[in-house]
């Protein structure tokens, strides 16, 4: 039988257009079940039937057709799992129906290329039990690592995160999200090639199986970071302020008053967080009249505040998305949000779009990026690590301030996802920042996820989303560094280099 690849109209087994077609709808219909093994239906199984399935459709066919699956995975996958980018686009975007259908689907439709050129790759370099026990599951991980920055990346439905809560999340202290998701790569490659290998040979891949999930559960019982320092009480404002509202001038302050009177029932907190951009007015605007009397009082109290606030820089004129830390613990001390939403935050190549958004009459923003690295903010005296928004989707961006800082802490205004999947997925990103890194994790929204993480990724406290709440409880400081906080994603990706060269080495053989 050959193994030259065909276009999308044809495969290896010439003659059966018909079962081609169902490969392809099957390739289409694994990716679209693959969200569910995320949150907020965490249906973690999903994702070794989804996998091993693709696996499946891309052995019987050439490296072509395989690239054709794989488009359609993608289509399939993040059709379903990024949906919710026609709502930020549609309904605070203010983009018509038609327009938000049309940018979603080819924001879509780029996404898919990337299990695409997984598939050719995977194809095109393995083949045989070798190939789909190992080369599929590592080029599929690769590519994955590679869309966490190409294009300034977007890490979104990275598998890893379906197994935060199931055996194989005991490997993210270790070997991070990636190692996790090549674990469960692996899972279903070696199953894929357990139900198609012929007699004794399905024995190995069995045999793996068990061995890298008697390791997981192993690992499950280490302890990699420890507690240091008093107890730390911390309360996080949901403001729960809609969208639609929150940028009128005349809306201003009541909402500073909401934020206020609901910062003033708990000054017994050592620490208070407003979300992303809680004061919807530049610091420069609202510094003397507001702000400075509110840090008084948290210093009379001993409390830190740590706000969302915009600022602008009077010389540069550039603006920048940032948390500002009042009170307790000093003179106001910024963090500058550094990786930026693009077409939501900042236009990419600017002059060659900004006509075209503007034929469309897409809102967009212009903010500027701030350093790589800033220095920690501190927190009773103590560096911690603080992330604006979707930052904390890039693990590699959060560990660069490991294991100096001792507390983790992401404020976001998810009221751009509206009611959609996105919160709870980027809730699930965020704690497996805490479970890497061996943190607490303090996720402070405007209308919900709220939420206090343990060190192991589990939620300790959480408010209901669409309602006004102040979450308190009571955090710990913590020190040391775990083997991902040391050693980031390098050991998976020579890991999974090394297992697609192994699984071509038989092809190359036979060529």
């Amino acid at each position: 039988m050959s193994a030259r690849g065909d276009g999308p109209g044809g495969n290896r087994r010439r003659g059966r257009p018909g079962a081609a077609a169902r490969g392809d709808l099957l390739a289409l219909g694994a990716g679209a079940i693959l969200p569910l093994a995320f949150a907020p239906i965490d249906w973690f199984p999903v994702t070794f039937l989804s996998l091993a399935g693709l696996f499946l459709l891309w052995r019987e066919v050439g490296p072509r057709r395989a690239l054709w699956r794989g488009w359609l995975f993608g289509v399939g996958m993040f059709g379903v799992g990024a949906s919710w980018v026609f709502v930020s686009i549609h309904r605070y975007g203010n983009a018509s129906v038609v327009l938000a259908a049309l940018l979603t689907a080819l924001f879509v439709v780029l996404l898919a290329g990337f299990p695409a050129v997984a598939g050719g790759l995977a194809r095109r370099f393995g083949t045989g039990t070798v190939g789909l026990a190992l080369g599929f599951p590592a080029w599929w991980m690769l590519i994955e690592w590679l869309r966490e920055w190409f294009l300034t990346g977007f890490p979104w439905l990275s598998v890893g995160y379906s197994q935060l809560d199931a055996p194989l999340g005991a490997l993210a202290p270790v070997a991070g999200v990636y190692g996790v998701g090549a674990a469960a790569a692996l899972t279903a490659g070696c199953t894929a090639a357990a139900l198609t290998a012929p007699g004794r040979r399905r024995v190995l891949p069995m045999l793996v199986i068990v061995a890298l999930w008697g390791a997981s559960w192993g690992l499950g019982w280490v302890t990699w970071t420890r507690p240091v320092g008093a107890p730390l009480p911390v309360s996080l404002v949901q403001g729960n302020v809609p969208q639609d509202l929150k940028w009128r001038p005349d809306r201003l302050d009541s909402i500073l008053e909401r934020y206020a009177g609901l910062t003033a029932r708990h000054w017994d907190s050592r620490l208070i967080v407003w979300p992303e951009t809680a004061v919807p007015a530049f610091y420069h605007q609202v510094r003397a009249a507001f702000l400075a009397p509110l840090a008084a009082q948290a210093r009379r109290h001993d409390t830190t505040l740590l706000i969302g606030v915009p600022v602008l820089e009077p010389v540069t004129a550039r603006y920048y998305n940032a948390v500002v830390r009042l009170g307790a613990g000093g003179p106001p001390a910024f963090y500058f949000k550094h990786h930026l939403v693009p077409f939501g935050e900042y236009v990419p190549l600017h002059a060659y779009l900004d006509n075209l958004l503007r034929f469309l009459d897409i809102p967009w923003s212009d903010f500027s990026a701030g350093a790589a690295y800033q220095p920690p903010l501190k927190v009773a005296g103590r560096p911690i690590q603080t992330s604006i928004c979707y930052e904390d989707a890039f693990p590699t961006e959060i560990i660069r301030y490991l294991p100096r800082a001792q507390l983790l802490i992401n404020v976001s205004d998810d009221a751009w996802f509206g009611d959609s999947l996105a919160p709870h997925q980027q809730l699930q990103m965020a704690r497996m920042r805490a479970r890497e890194t061996g943190r607490y994790l303090l996720s402070d929204t405007n209308d919900g996820i709220t939420a206090i993480v343990g060190p192991r990724g589990a939620i300790l406290e959480r408010a209901p989303q669409f309602r006004t709440r102040v979450l308190s409880g009571t955090v710990r400081f913590m020190e040391g560094a775990t083997p991902y906080v040391r050693w980031g994603n390098l050991p998976v990706v020579i890991l999974c280099a090394l297992g697609a060269l192994a699984a071509a080495i038989p092809l190359a053989r036979r060529r």
